[in-house]
């Protein structure tokens, strides 16, 4: 069983839905000038043009990677995906955001210590994703061919840009929602892009 399997996303799926349920209790109570004792990370405001910028940069992302894909005649090895897979990764763009940008940063150590676990992170992020690597038949195989670079350095740049918008100064309480809106942003774009040029294959 894996996340090709529609069981396991739904459960995946309820598990995002308590967790942000839980964050969005902490994001309420802060707004409302109460915060909780020990909030969830980022559960704080920011501004609309905060979160407008940080889901630009993430088109601008896609926009690039789409464009790469073809510059480098790799389109055709892409990934094919389900609709609820779909669905998924938008559940999947806040839970990330809430470990990764969240939990996995070294705050309020100085900036050398903040720049080294984002670089660090992004790499553990970027390696997460199965690109350099697939599990097969109970084994590990590592793939190293432009595709799997590729694909890789996007994953990186896109986790450096969801570091960025969350600590820089348009978004100065350190709030995720541009982080989660960007991260959201990116992946119903490249569901989009999918549909269009035939990889998303039935509902589940």
């Amino acid at each position: 069983m894996g996340t090709d399997d529609p069981w396991v996303l739904l459960l995946l799926l309820g598990g995002s839905a308590y967790a942000a349920k839980l964050w969005r209790d902490d994001y309420r109570a802060a707004r409302a000038g109460t915060p909780a004792k020990q909030p969830l990370p980022g559960a704080t405001t920011c501004s609309i043009l905060a979160m407008v910028a940080a889901a630009a940069g993430a088109l601008v992302l896609l926009a690039i990677e789409t464009g790469g894909e073809y510059a480098l005649g790799i389109v055709e090895q892409q990934s094919r995906i389900t609709a609820l897979f779909g669905l998924y990764t938008l559940a999947a763009a806040f839970v990330e955001e809430l470990i990764f940008r969240g939990f996995v940063v070294i705050e309020n150590r100085g900036r050398t210590a903040l720049l080294a676990s984002v670089v660090g992170a992004s790499l553990i992020f970027a390696l997460i994703h199965p690109f350099l690597w697939r599990w097969e038949d109970g084994q590990l195989h590592w793939q190293t061919d432009t595709k799997a670079w590729f694909s890789f350095a996007m994953v990186l740049a896109g986790s450096l840009w969801f570091y960025t918008v969350r600590f820089w100064r348009l978004n100065p309480a350190h709030s995720l929602l541009p982080c989660i809106v960007a991260h959201a942003t990116k992946n119903l774009g490249v569901f989009g892009i999918k549909f269009v040029q035939g990889f998303v294959e039935g509902w589940w």
